[in-house]
C-alpha cells in the first residue's frame, strides 16, 4: 500500500472514530476544546506510526490510549495545577498502568452512559447561538471539515471557523458539565439537537465533497443517535418524525450507488434493493409522530414525503401531486429557497417541466443559492426535458463547476455531454 493510500485509510478511520474519541476524552478532561486538541494529537501520532507499521486491529483503542497519555503529559507540565487536574492525572495514569483501554463500544446504547449523546447536548447548550451549536456538533460528532459545514449552511468557511472557536471557548469558560439534561432542559435543547442530527445524516447521505457519493458511517451515527433520542423523549413527535425520515432515506442506500461507486438518481434506482425493514421502521415511526399530533412538524412532513416514494413499487407509481402539496405545506411552515427548489421538482413531475421551471427561474437571483450546485442542476434537467439542450448543457456544466463531490461532478458532466450530443 502506498503512503497516500495509507493516509486515506487513516483518514477513513478518523472519520469513524473521532467522535467517540472526542466524546470519551471530554468525559475525562471536562473540556471540549482540550479534548479535540488531544484527539488531533493522537491523529498526528497515528499518521506517523501507522504509515510504517500499518493500522492496528483496534484503531479506536489505540487512538484513545495515545490521547490519554498525552492528556497525562499535558497535566504534568504543571501549567494546570488545580487539584482536580492532579486527581485526574492520577486516575488516568492508574488506568494506563493496569493496561486498561476504554471499551469504545460500551454503553453507547445506554441513555446514561452514552458519551456521544452527552457531547451532543453539550455542543447544543443554550449558552451558544443556534448556528454555533450546529457547527460545533457537526465538527465534533460529525467529523466534518469547516468547509463541509459551510456548504451545508451556504455560508463562508471563515464564518463557520469563527463560530466553532468561539463556541469551544465559551463552553470552556462557562465550565459546562458533561451530563445529559433532563426534564424541561432536555425539551428546550431538543430542537437544536434534532437539527444537528438531520444535517449530519444529510452529509452522510449526499456528501458535499470528496470521492464518495455517500458516507454511510455518518448516516449510521445520525440514525443511531436519533433512535436513542426517541427512547429519551418518547412523547416528542418531531423526534419520531426525524427518525422516520432517516429510516426511510437510509433504506435506499444500496440502490443509490452503482457498482463502480457512481451515483444512481432516485427515479433510476432498482427498488428491489431498497431495505424493506428500514422502510417499515420508518413508516412505524411516522405513524407514531402523527399519533402524537406531529403530522405538521417539519421532520414529519419530510418523512411523509419520503414515504410517498417508499410506498411506490415503481417510479411511475409515485404520487407526485401529493408530494407537491406536502412541499407547499413545508414551504409555508419553514420558508427556504432550498425547499422551494424541491417543490419545483415535484411540480415538474406532477404537472410538467414548464411548471417546475417557472418556479426555478424565480430562484436564480436568490443570493443564498448563488453557489448551490443543485439549482443549475435542477434547471438543467428541466431545460433538457423541454428540449432546450444547449441551455441545459450550460446549466449542467455550471453545476459541475460548483460541486466539490467528484462522483456528482462526473454525473453532471456526463449529462452535459449528453445534451451536447442531442443539440448536435
Amino acid at each position: 500500500m502506498t503512503v497516500s493510500n495509507k493516509h486515506r485509510a487513516i483518514e477513513a478511520v478518523w472519520r469513524i472514530e473521532s467522535a467517540r474519541l472526542i466524546a470519551g476524552l471530554t468525559r475525562m478532561v471536562r473540556d471540549v476544546g482540550l479534548a479535540e486538541e488531544l484527539a488531533q494529537d493522537a491523529l498526528v501520532a497515528a499518521l506517523e506510526r501507522w504509515t510504517e507499521s500499518g493500522i492496528p486491529d483496534n484503531p479506536g483503542a489505540w487512538l484513545m490510549a495515545t490521547a490519554k497519555r498525552r492528556a497525562i503529559d499535558e497535566l504534568r507540565r504543571g501549567k494546570r495545577v488545580e487539584r482536580k487536574h492532579e486527581e485526574l492525572g492520577h486516575e488516568l495514569e492508574s488506568d494506563q498502568a493496569h493496561g486498561g483501554t476504554p471499551d469504545l463500544d460500551a454503553a453507547l446504547d445506554n441513555e446514561v452512559g452514552d458519551d456521544l449523546l452527552r457531547l451532543m447536548f453539550i455542543s447544543c447548550h443554550p449558552i451558544l447561538s443556534t448556528e454555533a451549536r450546529v457547527a460545533l456538533t457537526l465538527r465534533l460528532l460529525g467529523g466534518l471539515t469547516t468547509e463541509e459545514i459551510a456548504r451545508a449552511f451556504l455560508v463562508p468557511s471563515t464564518t463557520v471557523a469563527q463560530r466553532i472557536v468561539r463556541a469551544k471557548r465559551t463552553l470552556s469558560e462557562e465550565k459546562v458539565p458533561f451530563e445529559l439534561p433532563r426534564g424541561e432542559e432536555l425539551a428546550s435543547r431538543l430542537a437544536s439537537v434534532l437539527e444537528v442530527i438531520y444535517l449530519v445524516f444529510n452529509e452522510g447521505y449526499s456528501a458535499t465533497a470528496g470521492d464518495d457519493w455517500m458516507r454511510p458511517e455518518l448516516c449510521a451515527d445520525a440514525l443511531r443517535l436519533g433512535r436513542i433520542l426517541a427512547e429519551l423523549a418518547p412523547q416528542e413527535a418531531e423526534v419520531h418524525g426525524l427518525v422516520a425520515l432517516m429510516e426511510i432515506q437510509a433504506s435506499r442506500a444500496r440502490a443509490r450507488v452503482g457498482p463502480k461507486g457512481q451515483p444512481v438518481l432516485l427515479l433510476d434506482q432498482n427498488r428491489a434493493l431498497w431495505d424493506q425493514l428500514l422502510i417499515r421502521r420508518g413508516l412505524t415511526a411516522l405513524e407514531r409522530a402523527e399519533k402524537l399530533g406531529g403530522a405538521q412538524g417539519p421532520y414529519a412532513l419530510q418523512a411523509a414525503l419520503a414515504a410517498c416514494h417508499a410506498r411506490a413499487r415503481r417510479a411511475e407509481d409515485t404520487d407526485w401531486a401529493r408530494i407537491a402539496s406536502l412541499y407547499a405545506v413545508l414551504v409555508r411552515l419553514t420558508p427556504s429557497p432550498v425547499v422551494e427548489l424541491n417543490r419545483a421538482v415535484a411540480l415538474s413531475m406532477a404537472y410538467g417541466p414548464a411548471a417546475g421551471l417557472a418556479v426555478v427561474d424565480t430562484l436564480t437571483s436568490e443570493p443564498s443559492l448563488a453557489h448551490y450546485h443543485l439549482l443549475p442542476s435542477v434547471r438543467g434537467d428541466l431545460l433538457r426535458k423541454l428540449g432546450r439542450f444547449d441551455e441545459a448543457r450550460k446549466e449542467f456544466e455550471k453545476a459541475a463547476a460548483l460541486t466539490r463531490n467528484v462522483r456528482e461532478q462526473t454525473l453532471l458532466l456526463d449529462r452535459a455531454a449528453a445534451c451536447a450530443r442531442r443539440e448536435a
